[in-house]
């Protein structure tokens, strides 16, 4: 085995199969010839354990061979320094794009192992900042995420802590990735979040009329249906979107629910008024779905967009998608249903989130104070309402 020249490497044809000519001089340097004719540089070397081949450059169009063989000298001293000269390329080659990590974190992440992995994208496509896709992530700073989460802050607090948890686990991500040094900071961590307080919020029944007419009024069948259904099902936004219409047993008047928040198969109870209306929901051609969305054969899913429109026209536009379901839960607790009914017919795991629901239709405090207010006033042996005007009592 001699020492490569240009004129040998120039001269060399495809030989069949792994066809790679090796340099005397340099241990593990040769050059590998393709069946098309290009010729490229290779060096063999063991990491680890491991025996490894990588190509480094190809022959005239990146290096010439004295370029080429001092590049092998440099990267067997990485080897004898414990590096992995193969693993340190491919970290180079990944994506150091906060776009690129935006499609590796769905790809990867998201989509195989989050059933909300839609919310997390359409988050990332509202609130990422223009400049922010073409930058690489190493540059993005404490203070640019900062910045964003305090100006989704100003208006929608808890939106700007759900995003600021996104980025927290997606450059947590960055560094198992290799698109930034494994020690490097998390730029989402050390920002202060909103302050946040359990919501509380339902449609109460002087509000419904208006939601009525504002649901009625909505353009798209499938919507008008959804949002419908949500109210008299209690079922979360997800598991409505998917059902399908063999998921319905019409005799049982249930719907099916393969993949629940838990993980377990499940079925809700549905009632007259909601089969009424799933009966009634037009069917595509083609699309198993009740509820079928713009591209043929799937179900609806921009469903956040026509609610937000929904809820301005009702005048009620702190009201989300999910306290619908908190609507259900409360209603049926005004109703004086029992809990472990309800919690039955919405599903909980945990009675404790049944309490809380339960609540809503409550004025606990009010319900106490008004009974204390009834025992002092037969102690002190009044009867109808205390009036307090003008002057003291005589003696």
């Amino acid at each position: 085995m001699g020492k490569l020249t240009t004129r040998a490497i120039q001269s060399f044809t495809y030989g069949g199969g792994w066809d790679v000519r090796w340099d005397g001089d340099v241990p593990g340097f040769g050059i590998r010839v393709y069946p098309s004719g290009k010729k490229a540089f290779v060096l063999s070397y063991r990491a680890q354990g491991r025996k490894r081949l990588m190509v480094f450059g190809r022959f005239g169009a990146d290096l010439t061979l004295d370029q080429a063989r001092e590049k092998a000298r440099k990267l067997r001293v990485q080897t004898k320094e414990g590096a992995d000269p193969l693993d340190v390329k491919r970290r180079e080659a990944q994506g150091q794009t906060f776009g690129d990590l935006i499609e590796t974190y769905i790809q990867r992440h998201a989509k195989p192992h989050k059933k909300t992995w839609e919310t997390d994208r359409g988050r990332l496509k509202r609130h990422v900042p223009a400049g922010w896709p073409g930058r690489k992530v190493s540059t993005i700073t404490r203070e640019d995420v900062a910045t964003v989460h305090g100006r989704i802050g100003a208006t929608r607090p808890y939106e700007a802590n759900r995003f600021l948890d996104l980025l927290r686990v997606m450059f947590r991500f960055a560094r198992l990735w290799y698109f930034v040094d494994a020690t490097a900071d998390n730029p989402a961590e050390g920002v202060t979040k909103f302050a946040e307080h359990k919501r509380k919020r339902w449609v109460r029944p002087e509000e419904l009329p208006a939601l009525a007419q504002a649901i009625d009024a909505e353009p798209n069948v499938y919507v008008r249906a959804a949002v419908w259904l949500y109210l008299l099902t209690g079922l979360r936004k997800t598991e409505l979107l998917r059902a399908r219409r063999d998921d319905v047993d019409w005799n049982r008047g249930t719907l099916h629910l393969p993949d629940t928040k838990s993980g377990e198969e499940q079925s809700a109870t549905l009632s007259g008024a909601a089969l009424a209306i799933l009966q009634s929901i037009p069917q595509q051609e083609g699309n198993p779905y009740f509820l079928c969305g713009a591209k043929p054969g799937h179900h609806l899913v921009n469903i956040e967009k026509p609610w937000r429109r929904i809820r301005k026209a009702a005048g009620l536009e702190d009201v989300r998608l999910h306290d619908l379901r908190r609507t259900t839960g409360s209603w049926l607790s005004q109703a004086s249903v029992d809990l472990n009914l309800i919690r039955e017919a919405l599903r909980h795991q945990n009675i404790s989130t049944t309490l809380t629901y339960a609540r809503l239709g409550q004025d606990a405090a009010r319900d106490v104070m008004e009974e204390h207010g009834k025992r002092i006033l037969e102690a002190a042996g009044r009867h109808g309402p205390l009036v307090v005007v003008g002057g003291a009592r005589k003696k």
